[in-house]
């Protein structure tokens, strides 16, 4: 079974001032970890230390450096989009940036395990998804509750790529048709399938489409049988690129098949023919 595991770190601060909200926001990525979302911090205008916004950013220091007592903590601006293969599970490592965070939960309708846990973050497991959904982890630190939205997108990999010939065995020169189907696969755009002869690419086709539901993906192919074909096998590739989506690359190959190529048997009719030609202008010079 395979799955993936994503943690993300947050923090939020509210700071009111002649009632003024003010939020900044940043995004912290375990150390190792890729940046998944830029951290844009807002900075309003310079002006002049005598101006409205002088009096309003003394009044916001003079409230930042009181000893409140309360601990900064983490609360998603966005929600997370997460990929997950239908039918797979997902690790989420959700975590509070407050020392002592109250009532870590995740809520989901699907089975989920309680795998470990530190101070300031939970592990879970949820098992089984087959459909688009939200999960939401809650917390509550320093009186007041945080809220983490996870939006989970299902995808279809291509779990089978099936190759077909329409001949198993052809003369030169003879055409015959390629098909490849690749079933049940979401979301289509994306996906890429190839047929190969040997090592050769002998067509591709990229698809598009934004359907959400499984459906099969086929590629035909016409072409004309030379002596070399008999030499290699044929077989297809189905690749899905979900990179533009969070996610990676998904391949998966055909069994081969082989294609026994002929010579092409004499025309009898064309030979039958020619001899009457022949006997004909012998008996004329004759």
């Amino acid at each position: 079974m395979r799955g993936n595991t994503i943690q993300l770190t947050e923090s939020w601060e509210f700071r009111t001032a002649a009632g003024h909200p003010f939020l900044t926001s940043a995004l912290h990525v375990s150390p190792g970890s890729p940046q998944l979302f830029p951290a844009n911090l807002w900075t309003p205008p310079e002006m002049s230390p005598f101006g409205g916004w002088g009096t309003l950013a003394a009044f916001l220091a003079l409230l930042c450096c009181r000893g409140s007592g309360e601990e900064q903590f983490e609360v998603p601006m966005e929600p997370n989009h997460l990929l997950v293969g239908s039918g797979e599970f997902q690790v989420i490592n959700f975590t509070a940036s407050c020392t002592d965070p109250k009532k870590l939960v995740l809520e989901t309708a699907l089975h989920k395990t309680f795998l470990e846990d530190q101070a300031q973050w939970k592990l879970f497991k949820v098992i089984s998804i087959s459909k688009n959904m939200e999960l939401m982890c809650s917390f509550i630190c320093g009186g007041k509750e945080g809220m983490k939205v996870f939006n989970i997108t299902v995808f279809y990999p291509p779990k089978q790529v099936l190759l077909t010939l329409s001949h198993t065995s052809v003369a030169v020169g003879t055409l015959f048709t390629i098909e490849c189907m690749v079933p049940a696969v979401a979301p289509l755009e994306g996906l890429t399938v190839t047929l190969l002869r040997g090592t050769e690419i002998l067509y591709n086709q990229t698809f598009v489409g934004t359907a959400r539901f499984p459906q099969d993906a086929v590629v035909t192919h016409h072409t004309t049988a030379h002596r070399e074909d008999g030499l290699h096998n044929f077989w297809c590739e189905a690749q899905m690129d979900l990179r533009s989506r969070g996610g990676g690359l998904v391949h998966r190959v055909s069994d081969p098949q082989r294609l026994e190529v002929k010579e092409p048997e004499p025309n009898n009719q064309m030979v039958t023919i020619m001899i009457v030609i022949v006997l004909l202008l012998l008996f004329w010079f004759k």
